[in-house]
């Protein structure tokens, strides 16, 4: 099944379920009708709806179709099951999106840091420190760790766009799945100087911790994400099995 085809047919979906072209509660077009619409086969379109599924945005009913259940809400929403950047993110919710590069340094991995990480002791990373905005506001700091010998030529230029762009389209790489522990962290002397919090209204933010592996079962990246807490909203789809 052509990989490409399938998330092209899934992003584009997502994008009109989000832009309402395919209003809530009503159903998508047949699967025979997006099998003629994007010329592909049927098991590439249940492949893209099924991760429509997995993500929340639609509810398969046997006998009657593909149902929109996505629901905008005004506060800013982060995928928790989801691997996108933050220029996704920011397209997604409809944000004009900024990234400021703070650091940007090689550092070797002593125990400290193998310790936080799981990078092995004398790896190269680089170390990026991020501050990103939305609609003008500084909202999120990220503490970034890069395995260098996966990632050649990363600048602070890429690390201010996408470097999940430049991975993906540029070094060709698969993102496959990341590990993530969810915290709640009392503010530091960085948070409150960058994110231009009042330690009086919040002494503390959302963290996401996350290692992330490649389709080689290579760990490239361990980041630790720092949020505002009141203008971000952590979304999962939680799927019952059958017993």
């Amino acid at each position: 099944m052509p990989k490409m085809k399938y998330e092209q047919i899934y992003k584009d979906l997502k994008q009109k379920i989000e832009g309402e072209e395919y209003p809530y509660q009503e159903f998508l077009p047949s699967e025979n009708t997006l099998v003629q619409i994007y010329h592909c086969s049927r098991n590439t379109v249940r492949r893209a709806i099924g991760a429509l599924v997995t993500d929340g945005y639609v509810q398969t009913l046997h006998g009657k179709g593909v149902r929109n259940i996505f629901r905008p809400i005004e506060q800013t929403s982060y995928m928790i099951g989801g691997i996108e950047s933050f220029k996704e993110s920011s397209i997604r919710n409809k944000k004009e999106g900024r990234t400021k590069v703070l650091q940007f340094m090689e550092l070797t991995v002593d125990e400290k840091i193998a310790k936080k990480t799981g990078f092995p002791l004398e790896t190269v990373i680089y170390y990026i420190q991020r501050l990103h905005y939305l609609d003008g506001k500084p909202l999120i700091i990220n503490h970034n760790y890069f395995l260098k010998s996966i990632i050649p030529g990363l600048t602070p230029q890429i690390a201010e766009q996408s470097i999940y762009d430049y991975l993906e389209h540029t070094l060709h790489m698969t993102i496959v799945n990341s590990k993530r522990v969810v915290t709640v962290e009392k503010i530091t002397q960085i948070d409150e100087k960058y994110l231009q919090l009042d330690v009086n209204d919040y002494n503390c933010l959302a963290v996401i911790t996350s290692q992330t592996f490649n389709s080689e079962g290579i760990m490239f990246e361990f980041t630790q994400s720092r949020h505002r807490p009141d203008y971000f909203r952590f979304q999962d789809n939680a799927v019952r099995k059958s017993n």
